[in-house]
């Protein structure tokens, strides 16, 4: 029986990966729980352990589980509470491990 290899499959899909900025005060993080009404705990690469918040315009937009890596801004007066800003996917968070960017 002569099986047929589809030779229209397509690579791995390049996407580009979005990097926290130095200047704009942004960190990466993992979550460690989920609080409820929007709010989450982040354990982040600088150590500190920060209450963060989801902005309205990610409320549907965003599902975040136990355990995602996301890149938060801690607000300025604050520094122990945050916004998140962005949320990456299962293979970027490979990609962020495998280069050396993440590591918690």
């Amino acid at each position: 029986m002569n099986r047929q290899i589809n030779r229209n499959q397509q690579p791995e899909e390049n996407t580009r990966v979005r990097l926290p900025q130095k200047n704009a005060n942004e960190i990466l993080g993992t979550v460690d729980s989920l609080l409820g009404a929007n709010k989450l705990r982040v354990r982040c690469m600088d150590g500190v352990v920060r209450l963060t918040r989801i902005p309205g315009k990610f409320k549907k937009r965003m599902w975040i589980r136990e355990g995602d890596i996301i890149l938060i801004v801690p607000w300025s007066f604050q520094n122990e509470k945050a916004d998140i800003i962005w949320k990456y996917t299962p293979p970027q968070a490979n990609w962020l491990e495998r280069k050396g960017i993440f590591k918690l």
